[in-house]
């Protein structure tokens, strides 16, 4: 999967988020823009999606997020610390998720 890269301590994650959502839910991978696809409850107003992307993730995976680029953008990447490529395959398992 061409959303996720390792870097020297941690991941980034490429993902395209749907703001207005019934809940947070990761819906699946778009294997032509190679993001991961993300359904947020917030709006995308003062920074609220992005909180709840950054919280949603941090709590999913259990290691500090944040994210370093496309903060004004449907299409954001995320850093995530201290994880590996493999666990974070792991979680998204739990998503029941073709990758």
């Amino acid at each position: 999967m061409q959303a996720v890269r390792t870097t020297p301590d941690g991941i980034t994650v490429q993902i395209e988020v749907s703001p207005n959502s019934g809940q947070f839910q990761i819906t699946g991978y778009n294997k032509w823009r190679q993001t991961l696809e993300v359904k947020i409850k917030a709006p995308p107003t003062k920074g609220k999606a992005n909180k709840e992307i950054m919280k949603e993730f941090s709590k999913l995976t259990g290691h500090h997020t944040e994210i370093i680029s496309g903060h004004k953008s449907r299409q954001k990447t995320l850093k995530i610390s201290g994880i590996h490529e493999e666990t974070f395959f792991e979680i998204l398992k739990k998503f029941e998720m073709d990758l």
